[in-house]
């Protein structure tokens, strides 16, 4: 056996609950000893213990309620309050071809609100300097001319050495349990169920009036 193969053993067996590491000793051990239907019995044990563990873990996936932000006046914003709502999060920028998006965001916002949708924009500044204005910048932007109403954050990093926790959670699937992505231009959409997990990834060039996102806010 290579290198390789035995290091790839050491690391199962190292990361493996103790009672896998037994069954695993076992079966190495009995498999000369004993018949094969004992060592198939074995194997099939281990096979369920081993689905078992992985379920387990994936429990252990938490939800986006964990989070706190600052919004765009300075406040905290708790995502916890958002139990039982469906959440679309989005980073949005002042200068980008597709700023307009912040229309849609709207009509949507005003569309489905009573329907327990929330829509969270976040500004930043991380691609092509397309949000170069400060958070009272950005407000009176957003405000006047697109007159939105939905939540507006403080501008954060959704990349980078400054990426946010939120961010950081969105884009590892070892913490969100969906996906491991990144976040390819501004005015991509996650969009989180109602029990706090992120159940779908929409590209900026899709609006959010697109039939992705409508079937998903009217789906029960």
């Amino acid at each position: 056996m290579n290198r390789k193969c035995i290091n790839s053993k050491i690391n199962i067996e190292i990361a493996a609950p103790s009672f896998l590491r037994f069954a695993m000793m076992s079966l190495r051990g009995q498999r000369t000893k004993q018949s094969p239907k004992f060592s198939i019995i074995l194997l099939i044990t281990l096979l369920f213990l081993t689905s078992s563990f992985i379920v387990s873990s994936q429990t252990d996936i938490k939800p986006i309620y964990q989070f706190s932000v600052l919004d765009i006046h300075g406040d905290s914003f708790a995502f916890a309050d958002l139990k039982g709502k469906k959440v679309m999060i989005v980073n949005t920028a002042s200068k980008c071809m597709y700023t307009p998006q912040y229309r849609g965001f709207q009509k949507l916002y005003l569309n489905y609100k009573d329907s327990g949708l929330v829509i969270i924009a976040f500004p930043c500044n991380d691609f092509a300097n397309r949000e170069p204005y400060n958070n009272k910048s950005i407000r009176r932007t957003c405000e006047k001319k697109y007159e939105i109403t939905f939540p507006l954050m403080s501008k954060i990093s959704v990349k980078g050495e400054n990426q946010i926790e939120l961010y950081k959670y969105l884009t590892a699937k070892s913490l969100n349990g969906y996906s491991d992505n990144k976040v390819e231009w501004n005015f991509q959409k996650y969009l989180i169920n109602e029990k706090g997990y992120l159940e779908h990834i929409i590209p900026p060039r899709k609006g959010p009036m697109c039939d992705e996102i409508i079937e998903w806010v009217e789906s029960k």
